[in-house]
């Protein structure tokens, strides 16, 4: 009778024990995190003038861990003077994404190579077009008519990012605190260089910063292919849009 009431005083110390340590993990405040960009480019590895469009964000080291939900909004990536609106675009799994054609000609708005797969075919000014991103990843947007219109849609499970501006700082907003791993993205840098910069951080109440990231410029531009996986035809100095059939 007595090692039964032993273990079950040690048992209600255990679950106070691990009441008092949720109640302070919940009550710990939120911070907001900044941090600076740099980026290098060509053999001297001077800084660029721009450093904008660099997206930083934050997964909880513990996948049990809640995270607080993405605000409301309806992300759109616009097609206007023969570019998309944002170039960077982050959204949370599951978004569907508005994609209007605010030109007064064509577009046909594709991407086949990593990321979500789709082709939204050809569609008229004034009309739009939704896509579902229903998984995390880098998705590459580009237009099967006008080979310099290019975009990024990055899907993330996480609210916690944010995208750098011109001077390369950012600020990560409501971050509780925890362990995270920081993962860096930018559509000129390669591919095994952001993996590189990947690591685990723990966020402390009071924490300001997680500190600097320096990428290098891709200096080798890489002409894409149409959704053919064919060279674009040369643009007709006539017909600066495409002809409407």
């Amino acid at each position: 009778m007595k090692t039964v009431q032993i273990g079950l005083v040690l048992l209600g110390c255990i679950l106070v024990f691990t009441t008092e340590i949720m109640t302070v993990r919940a009550s710990a405040p939120e911070v907001n995190l900044s941090a600076r960009v740099k980026i290098t480019k060509g053999e001297r590895q001077s800084e660029a003038s721009h450093a904008e469009n660099v997206v930083v964000w934050l997964s909880p080291a513990d996948r049990r861990a809640s995270t607080r939900p993405f605000p409301p909004s309806q992300p759109r990536l616009i097609q206007h003077h023969k570019s998309f609106e944002p170039h960077v675009l982050v959204v949370p799994v599951g978004a569907v994404v508005d994609f209007p054609n605010h030109d007064p000609f064509f577009h046909n708005v594709f991407s086949l190579f990593e990321g979500k797969r789709f082709d939204l075919g050809l569609y008229e000014s004034g009309t739009t077009r939704f896509v579902q991103f229903d998984k995390p990843g880098v998705s590459y947007i580009f237009c099967n008519i006008h080979a310099q219109m290019s975009a990024v849609v990055i899907t993330l499970a996480t609210p916690y990012y944010a995208v750098s501006d011109a001077h390369g700082d950012l600020t990560i907003p409501n971050v509780p605190p925890g362990r995270y791993e920081v993962q860096v993205f930018h559509s000129s840098v390669a591919p095994e260089e952001l993996r590189a910069l990947r690591r685990e951080i723990t966020v402390a109440p009071g924490t300001t910063s997680i500190g600097s990231f320096t990428l290098t410029e891709n200096d080798v531009t890489v002409a894409h292919k149409n959704k053919y996986g064919h060279d674009y035809d040369r643009p007709d100095p006539d017909s600066p849009a495409y002809a409407r059939p």
